[in-house]
């Protein structure tokens, strides 16, 4: 009888905890009051390379002057207390478990018109001081946004990185029409919010480059999914809805 080789042991890497398991599509555990389920539930995560337009990395950060808070400490605020630095109109509905990897959200966005968008989030990894987000098919953009904390020049710094492509045509043609510079404001009023909340008031460095500015064009059909679309037909046809719902009372 021929002995067999012992196979050695596989070990998953230390760092495997903190990041989310793969899965095909996002399911969405319990929805919060208010949130509307509507573009994640059995979407797939996309990153940049499955994106259509440019390809961009945006860097947001502020300096936490004269704060003895760690990185450690303002990672945890930060994903306790998410929703609350967010501007207004926009609203964040934290997965029940909280931001741990694996765990969806769902987003109740502002649009031109008074549409609400609604789109959401998968937290793809995190630990104590960072963690990163990365949206579903039909979102504005391909992609992953990291934030994260850290020590530079004895100071704490706080940190927003969004690497993105517009998901689909139409939001790369509202990106370059005033789309970037609402996305922008948004992650710099959030990073005050954040500063604002230890008793900082430094000002947010904003450093953007394009890394890729070819389209890629294979990705046109991502506008099917397009969360902003589906947003605005759901909401007219809420009296339809409203309608049959009392006929089959």
């Amino acid at each position: 009888m021929t002995e067999r080789t012992p196979q050695p042991e596989q070990k998953e890497p230390r760092d495997a905890a903190y990041w989310a398991r793969y899965a095909e599509t996002l399911k969405v555990s319990g929805v919060a009051e208010g949130a509307t389920n509507i573009n994640v539930e059995g979407r797939r995560a996309v990153g940049p390379m499955q994106g259509f337009g440019k390809m961009w990395q945006k860097t947001y950060r502020v300096r936490l002057g004269g704060v003895a808070a760690s990185p450690a400490e303002v990672i945890k605020t930060w994903k306790e207390n998410y929703k609350d630095f967010w501007p207004e109109g926009n609203v964040f509905y934290a997965p029940l478990a909280g931001i741990t990897p694996g765990e969806v959200a769902l987003i109740s966005g502002s649009l031109p018109g008074g549409v609400k968008l609604s789109t959401g989030v998968m937290v793809l990894y995190a630990d104590d001081e960072s963690f990163t987000l990365m949206t579903p098919e039909g979102h504005p953009f391909s992609g992953w946004i990291t934030f994260s904390s850290f020590e530079e020049n004895d100071a704490t710094i706080a940190q927003a990185q969004v690497l993105m492509r517009a998901n689909d045509p139409l939001y790369e043609v509202g990106l370059r029409m005033g789309g970037h510079k609402m996305e922008d404001e948004m992650w710099q009023e959030t990073l005050r919010n954040l500063a604002a909340h230890f008793g900082a008031r430094e000002p947010v460095e904003t450093n953007l480059v394009c890394v890729d500015p070819k389209l890629q064009w294979r990705h046109y059909r991502n506008v099917w999914h397009n969360a902003g679309i589906r947003s605005a037909l759901h909401m007219v046809t809420a009296p339809l809805r409203w309608r049959g719902a009392r006929k089959r009372r």
